[in-house]
């Protein structure tokens, strides 16, 4: 969503660097009501991803308001460039390593632990203006031993909750800076109703396809999404070149 985004505002004549920053907030915003359809229906099949997300999610919005302040102040390229490499490496790893869907967990899931992981990726959800969860779920697999689908459950109802923190820092940073018409902050309040007129129903397809795809083929599916989430960081969009944008 962002680099599209980007593209349509630099399109029309709007500053790159402000571009950038209504395309981190507004996508932000979009992802709340996404990610809270997807997690409604994934609780609807297994109940006991709430509370872990939850958890973790309570340490994700203040992760995630802290990442939007530093937003502003952090090089983020330099972030993205690290984040794509790692998911890279997990990419692979789950593509070809020998580690089996739902193996022993390394570390105990805990409010410490839980805690630590859940206001890290918050960090990287409001610094980056994504949601997490490509980086959240390879976390709970390897580090909690959690089970793929168990993963990406959990991962939807932390969404949700951590993009509020970001979300806010977004819209109270963008008072007074944005001179953009029809946005609150750094969020355009018109992408986002033309988005999530999509995204809500295509979130709610998705989830549940998870309950019906073999571990395997899902575990392929989302090995993939991250290598072309690498790629998106790294500066190339697939997508947007085939499409000549």
């Amino acid at each position: 969503m962002v680099p599209l985004q980007f593209f349509l505002f630099t399109s029309v004549g709007v500053d790159p660097s402000l571009a950038m920053m209504v395309s981190l907030g507004t996508s932000l915003a979009i992802i709340i009501p996404t990610a809270s359809s997807g997690a409604y229906q994934h609780q609807k099949k297994n109940k006991s991803i709430v509370r872990p997300g939850i958890r973790l999610a309570v340490f994700g919005i203040i992760g995630g308001f802290c990442g939007g302040l530093l937003a502003n102040m952090v090089p983020t390229r330099i972030l993205q460039m690290i984040f794509a490499c790692l998911l890279i490496f997990v990419a692979l790893d789950m593509l070809f390593g020998s580690r089996s869907d739902g193996e022993k967990a390394l570390i105990d899931f805990n409010l410490l632990n839980g805690g630590i992981v859940g206001f890290s990726i918050g960090i990287i959800s409001g610094l980056l203006g994504v949601g997490g969860g490509v980086f959240l779920i390879p976390s709970l697999c390897i580090l909690f031993g959690f089970s793929l689908i168990e993963a990406i459950g959990t991962s939807s109802v932390f969404i949700a909750f951590t993009a509020i923190g970001g979300l806010i820092s977004y819209i109270y940073t963008g008072f007074g800076v944005n001179p953009m018409p029809y946005c609150l902050g750094y969020v355009s309040l018109i992408n986002f109703v033309v988005i999530v007129l999509f995204s809500v129903p295509m979130a709610t397809i998705g989830a549940k396809l998870v309950y019906k795809l073999p571990e395997k083929r899902l575990k392929q599916i989302f090995a993939i999404i991250l290598i072309y989430m690498a790629i998106k960081m790294l500066g190339f969009d697939p997508i947007s070149i085939l499409l000549g944008l």
